[in-house]
């Protein structure tokens, strides 16, 4: 009869893994947050790992965000010109790309991009005993790996979000404008009339969170790689896919809460 109780261990093991894994994962990001306010604050660090994350990703964000702009734009306007609502082509791109678009995507990007660099770089220094010399030499691996990664995250990702979401909107009047003749003042006029700071404020607050997310599960699975190639790869696809799917769901759950 013990067979009976088999699907019952499998649902154990797995509900007792991912417990486990999610305390771990807790305080990694509470020892990063205790050594984030002690001292050295190494901004050098800080600074290269903003370029790493941030300027390295800016082609890429302003690639997907003009053509996510046009798309959008091409798509709404066939939808709205059924309804005569041409006019609000510009508030709807907008508001797509403020509040939900450009968060999402831009953080995918840098997931794909400088998310899983950051989780093979880590993970190399660790499989060839860099960050155990770091233990040596008396250099918490923490305060010179991990604090300056989080910071830069928290910084890159709202400037991301920004050129994507401005590039996108002049993409969206590139069509709007262009190809369907709408006029220029009833495109920005639009978007004047009905986007707010509200709106501007929940894009951030996306940005910010997701910022945190990526370079927290990139930096996790970095540092507690396995050893050997075969380790570093695990963990890069690991960061990649946890990261990708965290995101979309942590925005549902914020976007519930910020409009409700």
């Amino acid at each position: 009869m013990s067979f009976l109780f088999i699907p019952f261990r499998i649902i154990g093991y797995v509900i007792h893994k991912f417990v486990r894994e999610l305390g771990r994962m807790t305080c990694f990001l509470a020892a990063s947050f205790f050594w984030m306010v002690f001292p050295p604050y190494l901004p050098r660090r800080i600074v290269r790992r903003i370029n790493f994350i941030g300027v390295k990703t800016t082609v890429v964000i302003l690639l997907t965000g003009t053509f996510t702009g046009m798309v959008l734009a091409l798509q709404t306007y066939h939808a709205l010109a059924k309804f005569g609502a041409e006019s609000s082509l510009g508030p709807v791109v907008a508001l797509s790309l403020i509040r939900e678009l450009g968060p999402v995507i831009s953080a995918l990007m840098v997931t794909g991009c400088a998310g899983s660099a950051l989780t093979a770089e880590i993970g190399i220094m660790r499989i060839s005993e860099q960050i155990d010399a770091l233990d040596a030499m008396a250099l918490n691996p923490y305060k010179y790996l991990i604090v300056p990664s989080l910071l830069a995250g928290l910084i890159s990702l709202p400037l991301l979000n920004a050129i994507f979401v401005t590039v996108g909107i002049f993409g969206g009047y590139a069509v709007g404008v262009g190809l369907m003749d709408i006029s220029k003042g009833t495109y920005f006029g639009g978007i004047q009339d009905f986007v707010g700071a509200r709106d501007i404020l929940e894009g951030l607050y996306k940005s910010l969170s997701f910022g945190l997310l990526i370079t927290w599960i990139s930096s996790y699975k970095g540092y507690f790689t396995g050893y050997g190639a075969e380790g570093v790869s695990k963990a890069t696809t690991q960061a990649v896919v946890l990261s990708s799917v965290v995101i979309l769901v942590w925005d549902y759950f914020m976007t519930s809460i910020l409009v409700a």
